[in-house]
């Protein structure tokens, strides 16, 4: 960690001890992070480091598609820190009082089509994916990827007969490795570090940017200490890590 992060965290652990934040088994901290499955990989290795600086903060990642993991905070899960994959679910929370905070965004991401590795269908264009020859996975449209999806083929005006509509990008991204599917819309972080699965680009997905806002849950727990994941996030740290595994400025 940098120098001025490590000295900021260790100045807020301070003040998270005087205020006496609740504390789990052998007196540690568990913060609770809510996260959109796309963060997966790149949120398992903040996570690593936060704990590093904060070895009294034992953090637990919750992954799930935004909009499962929005239901189940409206339905009294605790966790102290959410992230989703787009704004709009994000901003069902604000408009609940859900959140303790203004969500800031953090990072952006765009859609590619995912195929088998050598794309045996040869699929070369988002038009592709009207064939109804083809098996298509994508999102299902309450999810910030499949909402995408169906905005990229709006403007591109290609009608695609999705086979399945799953819950999580990293489901369609399964389907896609795994043999059950021709090819899905996947954010462009999820295929370049996936296996068995190549990534198509194509121009039709500027059209439908999803920016990704963090936020401390409203009456968390451990609110000071969520409030510091969130700064460490939308640190200098946090953008190299972003920026490691493929995702865009916020």
């Amino acid at each position: 960690m940098k120098k001025s992060a490590a000295a900021a965290v260790a100045a807020t652990a301070l003040a998270l001890s005087a205020c006496g934040a609740s504390s789990g088994a052998g007196g540690s901290t568990t913060l609770t992070v809510f996260a959109a499955a796309s963060l997966t990989d790149s949120f398992e290795d903040l996570a690593d480091r936060f704990s590093e600086v904060r070895d009294d903060v034992d953090v637990r990642l919750s992954f799930a598609g935004s909009s499962d993991l929005v239901t189940q905070i409206r339905e009294g899960a605790p966790a102290d820190v959410i992230a989703t994959a787009n704004e709009r679910t994000m901003q069902s929370l604000v408009d609940d009082g859900l959140v303790a905070a203004e969500p800031q965004d953090f990072v952006s991401n765009t859609l590619v089509i995912a195929v088998p590795t050598g794309n045996p269908q040869d699929i070369d264009s988002l038009e592709a994916l009207a064939d109804p020859h083809l098996d298509v996975v994508l999102c299902a449209p309450q999810v910030p990827c499949g909402l995408a999806a169906r905005l990229v083929g709006q403007s591109a005006g290609v009608t695609i007969a999705p086979v399945s509509e799953e819950p999580a990008v990293t489901d369609v991204l399964g389907k896609v490795a795994n043999g059950q599917a021709d090819a899905g819309l996947v954010y462009r972080t999820d295929a370049a570090g996936a296996e068995r699965v190549d990534a198509v680009e194509f121009p039709e997905s500027d059209d439908a940017v999803n920016h990704y806002p963090i936020a401390p849950v409203a009456d968390a727990e451990n609110a000071g200490a969520g409030q510091e994941f969130v700064d460490f996030v939308l640190s200098d740290e946090g953008r190299a890590v972003f920026d490691a595994a493929g995702f865009g400025a916020p």
